[in-house]
C-alpha cells in the first residue's frame, strides 16, 4: 500500500480545477448581491447572527470556517516534512518570499495605496481597518488552491506537498507575531489575546482535528479510497461554508459598498500588486540559484496566493463582520482565480526561457512523467 505522503502527492499531482474553482470570481460577486439583498430586507436577523458571540468569536461563522478549513487541510499529510531536503532551493525561496517578503510588501503597498494614494476616495473611519486587512490576508500562505496551481503548471507534486505542510506548521507560530508587529507598526491597536485564539481556533486546531482524521482513515484497509470519498463528500460542504460566510459579510456591508462601490477596485490595486510582485520575485530566485522549473512553479504560485479562508476568519474576530478590514480580505477572495490563472499562464509560457540559464535543468530532465528526480543543478 502507498505511503501516506505518496497518496497526497498523487491527489496534488492530479488536482484538477473544478466548476466551482474556476468560476470562483463569479459566486463571489453572486454572494455579494445576494448578501447586500439579504443584508436589507432580513436586518433583523443578520444583527442577531452578529450577536452570536462567545469571547468575540462567532459562532456561526467559526463553525462555517471549520467547514471550510478542516476538508483542506485533510489533505495535507505532514509526514512530508521528512523531504523537505529533497527541494531545499525551492523551499528557501518559498519561504524567503511567504515569511520575509510577502507581509511586509503588502504592508509597505497598503500604506501607499490606501493611506495615502487613495484616501481620499475611502471612509475615513475605515483606513486603518482596511491596511489591516490586507496585512492579515497577506500573511496567510495558501494551502488548499496550492495544489491545483501547482497541478496547472505541471509542478513537482511531492515539492508541493511539504512546502504546504511546512508551511502549515510554520503558521501556527508566525502568523499571530507578523500580524501583530505589522499592525502595530500602522499603529493600529493589536488584540493579542485575541490574535492568538483566532491561530488557535482556525489554525492549530483543526490542522490536529484534521491530521488525526486523516491518519484514521489511512490505517483501515482501503485506505486510500476511504479517505478520497471523505474528500469528495466533504468538498461540497466547504463549498457551502464558503458562500454563506460570504453571504454574511455582505449582508453586513451592503450599505457601504452601495455607498462607495468604487472600494472593491481600490482595494484591490495593492493586491494585484503584491501577487505578481512576489511570484515574479520567487520565481526570479528560484532561476537564481538553478531550482527545476517544475519545482519554481509552484513555488512562485505558493508565493503569491493567501489562505484567505483564514484570513477572513481572523479580520472578522479581531475587528468584527462590519469592519473595513473583512471586506478587504473578500477583495481577495474576489479576485483569487483570475489573477493566479494569469500567473500559472505566464509560468508556463517562460518555461522555455527559464531553462536557458546554465545550470538549469530541463523539465525532461528533473520531472520525467511529473516526477521529480533531483533539486541539485546539472553539471555545468
Amino acid at each position: 500500500m502507498s505511503t501516506q505522503c505518496e497518496v497526497t502527492a498523487k491527489q496534488a499531482a492530479g488536482s484538477e480545477m473544478g466548476l466551482f474553482e474556476r468560476y470562483l470570481t463569479l459566486w463571489v460577486f453572486l454572494c455579494i448581491l445576494a448578501g447586500i439583498a439579504l443584508g436589507h430586507f432580513f436586518n433583523g436577523a443578520f444583527q442577531a447572527i452578529g450577536a452570536l458571540e462567545v469571547a468575540r468569536v462567532n459562532l456561526p461563522v467559526a463553525l462555517l470556517i471549520w467547514l471550510m478549513i478542516i476538508p483542506m487541510l485533510l489533505k495535507i499529510d505532514l509526514r512530508a516534512l521528512k523531504g523537505v531536503r529533497a527541494h531545499l532551493r525551492g523551499v528557501g525561496v518559498t519561504l524567503f518570499v511567504n515569511w520575509g517578503v510577502k507581509p511586509f510588501s503588502m504592508a509597505v503597498l497598503a500604506w501607499l495605496f490606501i493611506g495615502w494614494l487613495f484616501r481620499d476616495w475611502l471612509p475615513a473611519d475605515q483606513i486603518d481597518s482596511y491596511i489591516a486587512g490586507l496585512i492579515i490576508l497577506a500573511a496567510a500562505p495558501c494551502t488548499a488552491m496550492v495544489f491545483v496551481w501547482s497541478h496547472l503548471s505541471r509542478g513537482e507534486p511531492h515539492f508541493t506537498l511539504t512546502q504546504v505542510a511546512l508551511n502549515d506548521v510554520i503558521m501556527i507560530f508566525a502568523f499571530a507575531p507578523v500580524v501583530g508587529l505589522l499592525l502595530g507598526l500602522s499603529s493600529i491597536s493589536v488584540p493579542w489575546a485575541t490574535l492568538f485564539l483566532s491561530v488557535v481556533l482556525y489554525i492549530v486546531v483543526p490542522l490536529i482535528i484534521a491530521n488525526l482524521w486523516r491518519r484514521w482513515l489511512l490505517n483501515h484497509e482501503q485506505g486510500e479510497r476511504r479517505l478520497q470519498r471523505v474528500l469528495d463528500r466533504m468538498h461540497p460542504m466547504s463549498l457551502a461554508a464558503l458562500l454563506a460566510t460570504l453571504v454574511l459579510l455582505f449582508g453586513f456591508q451592503g450599505e457601504q459598498i452601495l455607498a462607495q462601490p468604487l472600494i472593491i477596485a481600490l482595494l484591490a490595486v495593492p493586491i494585484l500588486i503584491q501577487v505578481f510582485f512576489n511570484s515574479g520575485l520567487a520565481y526570479l530566485l528560484n532561476r537564481a540559484v538553478r531550482s527545476p522549473h517544475c519545482v519554481a512553479g509552484p513555488s512562485a504560485l505558493i508565493g503569491a496566493s493567501n489562505f484567505f479562508e483564514l484570513a477572513v476568519a481572523t479580520a472578522i474576530v479581531l475587528f468584527g463582520f462590519e469592519s473595513g478590514a473583512a471586506l478587504a480580505t473578500v477583495v481577495g477572495v474576489l479576485i483569487e482565480v483570475p489573477v493566479m490563472l494569469l500567473a500559472v499562464r505566464v509560468v508556463n509560457r517562460t518555461r522555455a526561457w527559464y531553462e536557458r540559464r546554465e545550470g538549469v535543468p530541463t523539465y525532461e530532465e528533473c520531472c520525467p512523467s511529473g516526477r521529480h528526480r533531483h533539486d541539485e543543478p546539472r553539471p555545468a
